[in-house]
């Protein structure tokens, strides 16, 4: 028992010794991005811009995606093999991650016309920045490989994050693809709302990249480079994914704004959500015509009808079942796919977003 106790306390301990680590990286990046590689002076107000930037996206969210690397690579490779070398990597692998999510992040604000992120105004809304973010994005990509170029270029495993990132971009912008050709602005089609093309968007534009990137990378890393494993690896975290997509939709509709940080938007956004496929798979031909009329609405009084429609279907109960019968299926497949990995890298996952809040 107290051996447990003591092993908890140092995990939180490394914990939170991670993200003091991971924060005080970020500058030395930013530093290393615009001043080191000012080669030629002409440059200088570019690079100043590309500051700019980066200290406006990649700061503020969760860091969830960014410290996983470090996390799992912890658990993957023992105590002893772990150099300090190998943690610093880590930690720059894992703001490569959090600069893709910035990349998406800009682009897709842009696409959705959206006007806040994170509490603030979007890139492209701040004055004088409009549709130049668009380039701003491009350099955010960029500066990925510069830095995997700097500090990974003679481990043996570069030529596999590089696939690895070039790979999973390009599956989050076929997602966003699908995403934006099933539910396009004042384009209001009930018909395209269907489970197996809401399954295949979240899979593609959120899962690859928030779940299996930066586990895949850890091992990566940690000298995992075998297909089949990292085949099991994605098996058990594609899952995650999806059931996380599928809270974020819920919390969007159920969740508490003083908790979750946000008003909810998705019904009168056109949003291809959990809840609307759902709903059309149990919905009367008369609720169906109800819902057709008010869903991507932005008056008050549709979106209520919406949400009075959920109630009547009962969605807060059918999704407390979705998530009983995936916590069970992501125990079951760990169990079948993880015989050769630590279960400790997909239940530290599993902990962070089963229950959640926010």
């Amino acid at each position: 028992m107290g051996d447990r106790a003591s092993n908890g306390s140092h995990c939180k301990k490394a914990l939170l010794s991670d993200a003091g680590l991971f924060e005080a990286h970020f500058e030395e990046l930013v530093w290393e991005l615009t001043e080191q590689d000012l080669t030629d002076p002409v440059l200088r107000d570019a690079m100043n811009r590309l500051k700019e930037v980066l200290l406006y996206n990649a700061p503020g969210g969760k860091r969830n995606r960014g410290l996983s690397v470090i996390g799992s690579l912890r658990e993957l490779v023992p105590p002893t093999k772990l150099t300090q070398d190998t943690v610093q990597r880590a930690l720059v692998v894992g703001w490569c991650i959090e600069l893709l999510q910035a990349f998406f992040l800009v682009a897709d604000d842009i696409m959705d016309a959206s006007v806040t992120r994170r509490g603030r105004p979007c890139w492209y809304k701040k004055d004088g920045i409009g549709l130049d973010a668009i380039n701003d994005a491009f350099l955010l990509e960029a500066s990925i490989y510069r830095l995997l170029r700097r500090h990974c270029r003679n481990q043996p495993y570069y030529v596999h994050l590089l696939e690895l990132f070039n790979e999973t971009s390009f599956q989050t912008e076929l997602g966003q693809a699908l995403d934006l050709m099933t539910a396009p602005p004042g384009h209001f089609d009930l018909n395209r709302f269907t489970m197996e093309r809401y399954k295949a968007i979240v899979k593609y534009k959120t899962a690859f990249y928030s779940f299996y990137l930066p586990v895949a990378a850890a091992m990566y890393m940690a000298g995992i480079k075998d297909e089949e494993e990292h085949r099991n690896a994605k098996l058990i975290l594609l899952e995650m994914g999806e059931f996380f997509q599928i809270q974020d939709d819920y919390l969007d509709c159920y969740g508490d704004p003083a908790v979750t940080g946000k008003v909810g938007t998705d019904i009168q956004d056109n949003k291809c959500s959990w809840l609307v496929v759902t709903a059309m798979e149990v919905l009367t031909p008369e609720q169906r015509t109800e819902l057709e009329a008010c869903y991507g609405r932005h008056d008050d009084a549709s979106v209520e009808k919406v949400k009075a429609l959920y109630d009547i279907l009962e969605m807060p109960s059918l999704y407390r079942k979705y998530e009983d019968e995936s916590y069970q299926r992501l125990q079951k497949l760990i169990a079948c796919h993880a015989q050769n990995l630590p279960h400790a890298v997909f239940l530290n996952f599993a902990k962070k977003i089963y229950k959640r809040k926010k």
